[in-house]
């Protein structure tokens, strides 16, 4: 049984889809570079994903939708707007035959870049004041 090499970038993780689903693909894509200028684009769990102090968000193409994932806060930060789409504990499943809700990406990763500086500002200062009891 011969398996599908996993994609080393995101470029050939979107070269792997029919023309129409590769140009959803890097609508969100650029939507979310958009948004993290400063992020890094990787592939995690076989996955398109931007990195930023840690995960920021996955996204990936299925048959009828687009898998995105912002963590689980990421979907409690916003449960009102994200009502209308189908849910699990940190996915979202935006229809692939309807428009992106790009607006909403946009925040989604805005916050989740909050989120990591939170963090990361959280773990410095832990560090630092170990260094000053040592």
């Amino acid at each position: 049984m011969e398996t599908t090499p996993k994609p080393k970038n995101i470029d050939e993780y979107i070269s792997g889809f029919p023309e129409e689903v590769q140009g959803i693909l890097e609508e969100v894509r650029g939507t979310i570079k958009k948004a993290a200028p400063m992020a890094e684009e990787t592939i995690s769990y076989a996955m398109p994903a931007f990195t930023y102090k840690g995960i920021l968000v996955y996204f990936a193409a299925y048959k009828a939708h687009i898998g995105f994932y912002a963590l689980p806060t990421g979907n409690e930060a916003f449960q009102k707007e994200l009502a209308v789409y189908k849910t699990g504990k940190g996915s979202i499943q935006f229809p692939i035959n309807q428009r992106m809700p790009l607006t909403l990406i946009t925040k989604i990763v805005e916050y989740r870049i909050q989120e990591n500086l939170a963090k990361a500002d959280k773990k410095k200062t832990k560090a630092d004041k170990k260094k000053t009891t040592l």
